[in-house]
């Protein structure tokens, strides 16, 4: 079968790489893609927003299964028009992927059905959002209701910060239009745990946990990014805490979905947050995490493409999903200055060390392949991601693996999985 991904991340590259090993798949398309993508599919210069050349090149290429890997596409509905071109496609249509369009509405649906979440409210009007800080408590918590490619959230510790934070967002307009509308919310304290999970509509079946890591420096310091670097399995995800949001969150969220007229089938990114009163859900995303991805798709035993079929056919009841008994690291390899300002075009080597390595991988995020090589294109340009027995086996492969490559104003963490050493401690 031919499959067509639309996206140009690390999340794409990641998807790619499990779709290449289908034993369905012989003919992988991607738009627009990436050098590391290049290598296994075959790129198409479309961007991920140009809804009309993408159905066409479905079409005339007979893609028999498009995979929407990007947030924007999804909430602008590019699902809605693929199927309505009678064509095949794994996401969320426009109604449902306002899950994670929307922070407002994705929070007034939690409040509707009880499903456990930080207390909050939302403003459209800046002075009622100004009124509502001075009678707040803090640390606060302001989020831009659009999509904000994973930064559109601040924390506040003080009143004067605060009030800077709302007019940033919704009179200078940080974030773009995402700020117009805004949810204030208040400061959850605990440990955050990510759990993606496939939806046929009415079945969830999550996949195994794991935990990003948003800020740009060591320490869980600086600038939010889309993400420095993440592990899988969490340690801080328990059985426990597992029984838990299965009985009240997971399923909960697909069923207020679909009495809410908005069938779910694709992808649900969970959030969470293990406070001492239990899990609580942070934010929601309607396609695949990255770079969790990155870190959760090389553990998977299943076929992807026979777990997307499922879901698009409602018959994920019927799948036994399966994770390999082990851990993943990925660190991100990034342009210094990220997220704020970075050059790029700089010449990578080192990626040929990663052929034929068993459990390690090298994905593309912001890469371009030039007639020099393949060089910097991006802000995160390559996640870095090794297996091991354990945690700290695949920590310490993954920054063995980082030393392999070697691009000027290379940057990353150094203290990725960190939370793991921390966890055994206490």
């Amino acid at each position: 079968m031919k499959v067509l991904i639309v996206g140009s991340g690390g999340r794409e590259h990641a998807i790619a790489a499990s779709v290449a090993k289908s034993k369905e798949v012989d003919q992988i398309y991607c738009a627009p893609g990436n050098a590391g993508i290049g290598q296994i599919a075959e790129c198409v210069p479309i961007g991920a927003m140009e809804f009309d050349k993408i159905v066409a090149f479905a079409k005339e290429k007979a893609v028999d299964l498009t995979i929407v890997g990007m947030d924007d596409p999804l909430v602008g509905g590019l699902i809605d028009q693929l199927e309505a071109a009678g064509l095949r496609a794994f996401g969320p249509r426009k109604n449902a992927a306002i899950l994670e369009g929307s922070k407002a509405f994705s929070k007034d649906l939690m409040k509707k059905y009880h499903i456990p979440t930080a207390a909050y409210e939302n403003f459209d009007n800046y002075e009622e959002a100004l009124a509502y800080l001075e009678k707040a408590q803090f640390p606060i918590v302001l989020k831009a209701d659009g999509l904000a490619l994973g930064k559109g959230v601040l924390i506040c510790n003080t009143l004067e910060e605060a009030k800077d934070g709302v007019k940033s967002i919704m009179l200078d307009k940080q974030f773009g239009s995402a700020g117009n509308r805004m949810v204030i919310e208040e400061f959850m304290v605990g440990r955050e745990v990510s759990v993606l999970s496939f939806v046929d509509g009415k079945t969830i079946k999550t996949m195994t946990s794991a935990q990003d890591h948003k800020r740009a420096k060591d320490g869980d310091q600086g600038l939010n990014t889309g993400g420095m670097g993440t592990f899988s399995p969490s340690p801080f995800y328990t059985k426990e805490v597992d029984d838990f949001c299965k009985e009240h969150i997971y399923q909960a969220t697909v069923d207020a979905m679909a009495a809410e007229g908005r069938e779910f089938k694709g992808i649900i990114f969970f959030g969470l947050m293990l406070t001492d009163k239990g899990p609580k859900v942070l934010e929601y995303n309607a396609r695949f995490g990255d770079p969790e991805a990155q870190v959760v798709l090389p553990r998977m035993k299943n076929d992807l493409i026979e777990v997307v079929n499922a879901c698009i056919d409602g018959t994920l009841d019927q799948v036994d999903l399966q994770f390999e008994d082990n851990a993943a690291v990925c660190v991100v390899l990034a342009s210094e200055g990220y997220p704020v300002s970075y050059e790029k075009g700089f010449l990578i080597e080192g990626l040929d060390a990663f052929q034929d390595k068993e459990g390690y991988y090298v994905f593309h995020a912001g890469t371009k392949q030039t007639e020099a090589g393949i060089v910097t294109n991006g802000g995160r340009v390559l996640g870095v991601t090794a297996k091991g027995a354990d945690l700290k086996e695949a920590r310490d492969n993954a920054y063995k693996a980082t030393e392999w490559i070697s691009f000027e104003n290379k940057y990353m963490r150094s203290d990725i999985g960190k939370a793991i050493d921390e966890a055994k401690e206490n």
